[in-house]
């Protein structure tokens, strides 16, 4: 089971509180996430700086590293491994 609590990178980004539970939930179960969090899944940086919110914006290299160093690598980086993981039902699939 990943968890994300109190995520930071470099100790000026940080994963606030209320977007923790959506990642764990698409990384263990494959829930499909909101638009925000679906760009950055992606790895589409242009439409996730569209859709971030005002705490969002400035914490995108967050949710990059959080990606790179601790999500499984074939849940994140492109829309067609998105889709698979969520037909897989994530980790727990």
């Amino acid at each position: 089971m990943v968890k994300c609590k109190n995520f930071s990178f470099n100790s000026m980004f940080w994963i606030p509180d209320y977007m923790e539970d959506g990642i764990e939930n698409y990384i263990n179960y494959g829930l499909e996430p909101g638009g925000f969090l679906t760009a950055i899944i992606c790895n589409d940086l242009k439409s996730a700086v569209m859709r971030a919110d005002g705490q969002n914006i400035g914490n995108i290299p967050a949710y990059v590293a959080y990606f790179y160093n601790h999500a499984p690598i074939d849940c994140w980086g492109s829309y067609d491994l998105m889709v698979k993981w969520c037909e897989k039902g994530g980790l727990n699939g």
